[in-house]
C-alpha cells in the first residue's frame, strides 16, 4: 500500500472516529398575567382527579421499628393542580407530594406542541419530589395543603408523624417570576418541639430529605446516542467548570461547596444552584423501570443532628440552552439580580476549536441576516469556505500532479533499491532535494481543512438557532433533525430506521462523483483505491442516516463545490501544461539517411 492510499485511510479513521468523539455530543405571543386552571367541585374545592394516590412506603426515624407514615391532620381527599403561566413557561403543579408535573416552554416547539420539559407519566415522573431520607429513598406523594400566596408564588404543606412518637412539618414554596426561564424552591422542615434531630432512615440511606429532578427532562427523544441526542453533567465550584462521568450503576457524589450543577440536552438544561453550602448533589442515570435513559439530578441535605429546623432555598433554571437566556445572569439582567454566574458555560461546546467555531457561527449569522433561511444561509457559509480554501485545494493539485510527473523515476529506484530500504529512502530524499519538491505539500491543504470541518460539524449540530429553522417547506422543516419524506409502518431491521430520509442518498451520490472527479490517473488502476471509492461512501451513508439535515446540506454542498473547484483546477493545469509544452517543444531528432553502399 503506498504512502497516498496510507494517508486516505488514516485521515477516514480520523473522520469516522471524531464522529463518535464529538459532542458535542440542531410563536405565540407571550400571556401578559400569569393563569391558574383548576376544576372545582362544590364548596369551592379545587380537584382535577377523584382517583386517590396510594399512601407513600414506610418513613422512620433513627432506625425505629416500621411505622406506616401519617398525616396529623387529614389533608385534602384528593388531587389538586394549579396552573402558572410566566410567559416562558406553562408550569403545572400537583399537591400530590407538592411537585411539577408539567413544564412548558411557550417559545419552544416539539413536534405538534410546546417543548415540554417534564416528561409526562407516572407519579415517578414528577419533578422537584422531596423524599424524607437518603437519596435512595422514596419521594412523598400524599396530598398536600395548598396555599396560593401569590399569581407566581405557591405554597404546599403537610405535617407527618414519625416513628418515635414526634411530628415533622414538610413546606415546599414555589416562587416563579414573570419572563424568566429561573425560579426559587425553598424547602423548610420543621419538628418544632417534637424532635431534636432530623435524621430520617429510609431507602438505605440516612438524611434529612432529598430534592430530586424528574428522571428525564424533554424534549421527547426515542433514544440517547450520545451523539445527537445525548445528556451532560457539569459542575461549577471555586471558579472551575467540570464535566461529571457519571457511572451507570452508582451516582456520581458532588460534595457540598459547588455553585451550580447541570444536567445538559442538545439544546436544554437544567441547572440546580443551591444558596447553601450545606447539601451534597448526585447525578444518577440508573435505569428505572418504564423510564429508559434515566438523568436525574439529586439534592442531598445531610441529616442535621442538633436542631428541628431547617430551610433551604434553590433556584433552578429549566430552558433553552442558548448564550441569549443564560447569559442574563451574568449581567443582572434578571429578578434575582444574579450576576457572573457563569451558567453560560453549559451552552459552550465548542472545545479546543471555539474561537473558530466562534467565527463561523458569526459568519452564519451575517449570513441569516441578508437571507433569513438558515438553509440558504449554510449554503452561503460553505461557498464563502470553499473560496476561501481554494488556493490551497489548488496547490494540493498542483502538488498531486507534480508528483506524477516523478512518478516514473521513483519508480526506477524502488525497482533498484527494493532490497535496501534505507537505500532507497536516502535516493528518494536526494530526488526530492533535486526537484525541490515537498512529498507533504500534497497532503498539508487537507490536514489544514480538517479543524475547519471539525468546527463546522459542531456548529451545525449543536447551535441553537438552527433548532426549529426551516429550509424547505414539506421537506426539510427543522434543520436539527433529520429530514423524511415518509414514515414506514416498520423497522428496517436490525437498523432500526422508521423514515425514509433523502439526503442520505444525495450526499452518497456526491460522494461517489466527488471520488471520480478527485481521482488521479494512477489512482484509477489502483484495486484499493477503487474499494474506498465505493465503501467509504457506503460506509457513511450509515452513519449518516439519522444526523441533523443541517450537517448533511453542509456535506453535500461542500463535495458539489469541491467537484466544481475540481474540474476548474483540472482545465487550468492542462491548459498550463500545454503551453508549457508549446514552449519548450520536444525536439524531433529526424533519423539519418542510410548510406548507400559503394559498389565494388
Amino acid at each position: 500500500m503506498d504512502k497516498r492510499t496510507l494517508l486516505a485511510v488514516a485521515l477516514s479513521i480520523v473522520v469516522i472516529s471524531a464522529f463518535y468523539l464529538i459532542q458535542g455530543t440542531f410563536f405565540p405571543p407571550k400571556p401578559k398575567t400569569a393563569t391558574e386552571t383548576v376544576a372545582e367541585q362544590p364548596g369551592g374545592q379545587q380537584v382535577i382527579s377523584e382517583s386517590p394516590i396510594q399512601a407513600d412506603p414506610v418513613l422512620i426515624q433513627q432506625a425505629a421499628p416500621d411505622f406506616q407514615e401519617t398525616g396529623i391532620e387529614a389533608g385534602p381527599a384528593s388531587e389538586q393542580r394549579i396552573t402558572i403561566n410566566t410567559g416562558l413557561a406553562t408550569v403545572v403543579l400537583s399537591n400530590a407530594g407538592g411537585d411539577v408535573v408539567s413544564y412548558k416552554l411557550n417559545e419552544h416547539n416539539d413536534r405538534e406542541d410546546f417543548v415540554e420539559m417534564v416528561l409526562p407519566g407516572t407519579k415517578e415522573s414528577h419533578a422537584f419530589t422531596v423524599a424524607l431520607g437518603g437519596i435512595n429513598a422514596q419521594p412523598l406523594s400524599s396530598f398536600f395543603n395548598v396555599t396560593r400566596v401569590s399569581n407566581y408564588i405557591v405554597e404546599f404543606y403537610r405535617d407527618f408523624a414519625v416513628s418515635d412518637g414526634g411530628q415533622v412539618r414538610l413546606t415546599k414554596r414555589f416562587d416563579f417570576r414573570p419572563d424568566e426561564y429561573m425560579f426559587e424552591l425553598t424547602v423548610t422542615l420543621d419538628g418544632g418541639r417534637t424532635l431534636s434531630s432530623l435524621n430520617f432512615s429510609a431507602g438505605n440511606g440516612s438524611a434529612a430529605y432529598t430534592l430530586g429532578s424528574a428522571p428525564q427532562f424533554g424534549p421527547r427523544f426515542e433514544k440517547l446516542d450520545q451523539r445527537y441526542e445525548y445528556r451532560r453533567y457539569y459542575t461549577f465550584t471555586d471558579g472551575k467548570f467540570k464535566t461529571i462521568k457519571v457511572n451507570n450503576n452508582n451516582p456520581s457524589l458532588i460534595n457540598p461547596g459547588f455553585a451550580w450543577g447541570a444536567v445538559a440536552g442538545k439544546y436544554f438544561a437544567l441547572i440546580a444552584m443551591p444558596l447553601t453550602n450545606q447539601v451534597e448533589m448526585a447525578f444518577s442515570t440508573r435505569s428505572e423501570p418504564g423510564i429508559p435513559d434515566s438523568s436525574r439530578l439529586y439534592l442531598i441535605r445531610p441529616a442535621v443532628q442538633n436542631g428541628s429546623r431547617v430551610s433551604d432555598v434553590y433556584r433552578f433554571y429549566l430552558g433553552p440552552k442558548s448564550q441569549n437566556a443564560l447569559g442574563v445572569y451574568d449581567t443582572a439582567a434578571n429578578s434575582f439580580k444574579l450576576r457572573d454566574t457563569q451558567l453560560i458555560k453549559v451552552a459552550n461546546t465548542s472545545g479546543f476549536l471555539g474561537p473558530l467555531e466562534s467565527l463561523l457561527k458569526w459568519l452564519l449569522m451575517l449570513f441569516y441576516r441578508i437571507i433569513p433561511n438558515y438553509g440558504a444561509a449554510i449554503i452561503l457559509l460553505t461557498i464563502l469556505v470553499k473560496a476561501i480554501m481554494f488556493p490551497l485545494t489548488k496547490k494540493g493539485s498542483e502538488s498531486t500532479l507534480r508528483m506524477q510527473s516523478l512518478s516514473p523515476k521513483i519508480k526506477e529506484i524502488q525497482d533498484k533499491y527494493k532490497d535496501n530500504p534505507q537505500k532507497m529512502n536516502a535516493e528518494m530524499g536526494e530526488l526530492y532535494k533535486k526537484e525541490g519538491y515537498n512529498p507533504l505539500s500534497g497532503c498539508l491543504p487537507m490536514i489544514i481543512q480538517l479543524p475547519i470541518f471539525f468546527a463546522m460539524y459542531n456548529l451545525f449540530n449543536t447551535h441553537f438557532d438552527l433548532r426549529g429553522a426551516m429550509f424547505i417547506p414539506g421537506w426539510i422543516p427543522d434543520l436539527s433533525l433529520p429530514e423524511s419524506i415518509w414514515t414506514m409502518p416498520f423497522k428496517v431491521p436490525l437498523l432500526g430506521w422508521s423514515n425514509l430520509r433523502v439526503l442520505p442518498f444525495l450526499y452518497v451520490g456526491s460522494q461517489l462523483l466527488y471520488g471520480k472527479v478527485t481521482q488521479t490517473p494512477d489512482q484509477q488502476g489502483n484495486a484499493q483505491m477503487k474499494m474506498m471509492l465505493y465503501v467509504m461512501p457506503i460506509m457513511f451513508f450509515f452513519i449518516l442516516y439519522d444526523v441533523p439535515s443541517g450537517l448533511l446540506l453542509y456535506w453535500i454542498m461542500s463535495n458539489v463545490l469541491t467537484m466544481v473547484q475540481q474540474l476548474t483546477i483540472n482545465k487550468y493545469l492542462a491548459k498550463k501544461k500545454s503551453e508549457a509544452a508549446a514552449a519548450n517543444p520536444t525536439p524531433i531528432i529526424a533519423p539519418h539517411p542510410k548510406k548507400k553502399k559503394k559498389r565494388g
